[in-house]
């Protein structure tokens, strides 16, 4: 392939939601040895161990930036044309699909847990010249991936032939992830299943078609292994081709 194995990796409730009440009451009542859900993708005796962390930028506002303003400078001189990549390849990134250039980062890191990653940008080519400058004075390395929208085989082919990743971890939200799936772009579903639900008709679900970027044209998925973990389920589905 000339992009990295990808794994859609998510926790839902009951009724198919990724975030919302139910994710608090599901730890209050989770007793193993740890979270499953980080255990099995980023624990060092976990089951899946990728070199990136790809999500949407709703999604890294939602945990990690908070939805601030990037100080900009508009007067920044031009930065050269194309990616910005480091010259040292980090172990772990954390893949942040921005297309419009509007995530406010303040450090090159991001920590989820116990894991540290180096952040990764993906760009348009419309995104601006102080958005770049911005980022590349965090050093923070950016990828070009599509003129006004996402090209995301370009993006994942980027992955692999200029940071040598072989697996990347897709990660929410639901937007991105029935996005990959409907492009061919997502090998593996692997979904841990909560034992709790909260009925919220508002909250995100594990897939969602937006019109422009994806259809709705549904999906089969071919089950390769349940595990139960007290209270938790662990499914995992390969994806079935088109038909």
């Amino acid at each position: 392939m000339d992009r990295p194995y990808i794994f859609c990796h998510m926790e839902t409730s009951l009724n198919g939601k990724i975030t919302g009440p139910f994710m608090q009451a599901a730890d209050d009542n989770y007793k193993g040895d740890g979270d499953l859900f980080y255990h099995i993708a980023f624990d060092d005796d976990g089951y899946y161990h990728p070199q990136g962390w790809l999500s949407g930028r709703t999604t890294t506002d939602d945990n990690f930036t908070h939805y601030a303003k990037p100080q900009l400078d508009e007067n920044a001189a031009p930065v050269p044309a194309g990616d910005f990549i480091p010259t040292t390849i980090a172990s772990q990134y954390y893949i942040s699909i921005d297309p419009h250039g509007k995530l406010a980062w303040t450090t090159n890191q991001m920590t989820f847990m116990a894991t540290t990653a180096q952040v990764l940008e993906v760009l348009t080519s419309q995104v601006s010249n102080a958005y770049k400058a911005f980022l590349r004075q965090l050093d923070i390395p950016y990828i070009i991936a599509g003129d006004t929208e996402l090209d995301a085989p370009l993006a994942m082919k980027k992955l692999k032939d200029l940071f040598h990743m072989e697996t990347v971890m897709l990660g929410g939200g639901g937007v991105l992830n029935w996005s990959f799936i409907q492009q061919g772009l997502c090998d593996e579903l692997s979904l841990v299943l909560s034992n709790a639900a909260d009925g919220s008709t508002d909250t995100p679900t594990l897939f969602s078609a937006v019109p422009g970027l994806s259809s709705a044209t549904p999906r089969t998925f071919t089950l390769k292994n349940v595990e139960t973990h007290d209270n938790f389920v662990w499914l995992r589905y390969l994806i079935d081709p088109k038909k």
